[in-house]
């Protein structure tokens, strides 16, 4: 089983690229909270996931997102090696996006949660609100 699922921020806007046949694509990097803090200093600490995306998601994305939008992201694990123009051999693990949910509306100032962007009438809108129990110091974003 291969099947990657989180939930973070863009480090930067998505760039769109065409392959030589003329497919899109897209690469962007998702920081992800760890939810854990430092013992020390009480910072909290983040890992940033390099993701690829193809297609009409590679188009929407860098249609409709930006630096610091939320997403969740659902894929695989991807590695691939390469031989760099130094003569050293890379090793690349990323993660092919299968499907990417915008979680926020447009043009949002990027401080609100995704719970507070559910349709109040969508069935999930009573399990969302009605089942976090969780402080803001819990939460990934």
């Amino acid at each position: 089983m291969n099947r990657v699922c989180l939930i973070g921020r863009l480090v930067r806007d998505p760039e769109l690229k065409k392959t030589t046949s003329g497919t899109s694509v897209v690469s962007f990097t998702l920081a992800v909270d760890n939810n854990n803090r430092s013992k020390t200093t009480n910072e909290r600490s983040a890992s940033f996931f390099p993701v690829t995306a193809w297609n009409a998601t590679a188009e929407n994305i860098a249609r409709f997102m930006k630096k610091g939008s939320l997403v969740g992201v659902d894929g695989r694990l991807n590695q691939r090696s390469y031989m760099s123009k130094d003569n050293r051999n890379v090793n690349v693990i990323e993660i092919i996006a299968e499907q990417v949910q915008f979680l926020e509306k447009k043009g949002s100032d990027n401080s609100s949660s995704f719970v507070d962007e559910i349709p109040q009438d969508s069935p999930e809108s009573d399990d969302i609100a009605n089942g976090i129990d969780a402080s803001d110091d819990q939460l990934p974003f």
